[in-house]
């Protein structure tokens, strides 16, 4: 991370928007909570970096870090899909997206022959209820309005 939990709030303190949504670390954040439960100030950072991305977002501003911006739309749009991740599908798309089609192809194999990665995706019964949830996610995030 560019930035340290303390370093965003002294910027979001001091207003410092440009830098603040220029940093790379609210998309290398991963929402672990960990920063937010050691936190000795009881501040929950990791939403303060989820309502960055939010920000940042809507203010069209280029994420610090597209790679890992593509990887999560890759990711929901699985979820969004099947209800569940195919781990071979995900690390070929987001190769893909990356312009790195071989990155990593040499894990494939072992990973395969390990039984850690299969060739086909698996659906959930009731992919139906995942894509609820996104749309009522949607609808939350649109302040209630259906789209």
């Amino acid at each position: 991370m560019d930035l340290q939990p303390n370093q965003v709030l002294r910027l979001i303190q001091i207003n410092d928007r440009a830098s603040l949504l220029g940093a790379s670390t609210m998309w290398i954040c991963a929402s672990c909570q960990t920063c937010s439960v050691r936190c000795p100030e009881n501040i929950d950072i990791a939403k303060i970096m989820d309502a960055l991305r939010k920000v940042a977002l809507e203010a069209k501003v280029p994420p610090g870090e597209k790679q890992v911006v593509k990887f999560a739309e890759i990711f929901l749009e699985m979820i969004r899909k099947r209800g569940r991740v195919h781990e071979l599908e995900l690390v070929m798309r987001n190769n893909l997206a990356n312009l790195q089609p071989f990155k990593d192809a040499h894990l494939g194999p072992v990973m395969f022959m390990k039984g850690k990665l299969s060739l086909l995706g698996h659906r959930i019964k009731d992919v139906g209820r995942i894509r609820e949830i996104f749309k009522n996610s949607k609808r939350i995030i649109n302040g209630g309005k259906m789209e």
